[in-house]
């Protein structure tokens, strides 16, 4: 199966980037540029999981 692990829009790279490394910063995980292969499943996972609240949240805020 392949991946599809990519960004539609190149130029949105740079801001993607930017709120995963904010999304990183709010729960306490020290995120580098580039591979950040050193990280557990669990702080992964947490900034994962930071990103899809502010995501959500951000919907929210966009019906009222």
């Amino acid at each position: 199966m392949k991946s599809n692990n990519q960004i539609n829009i190149p130029e949105a790279k740079d801001a993607m980037d930017k709120f995963k490394m904010q999304a990183a910063s709010e729960v306490g995980v020290n995120l580098t540029n580039g591979y950040n292969g050193h990280l557990t499943s669990r702080e992964a996972g947490s900034v994962g999981g930071q990103m899809v609240k502010k995501m959500v949240e951000a919907y929210e805020q966009g019906l009222q």
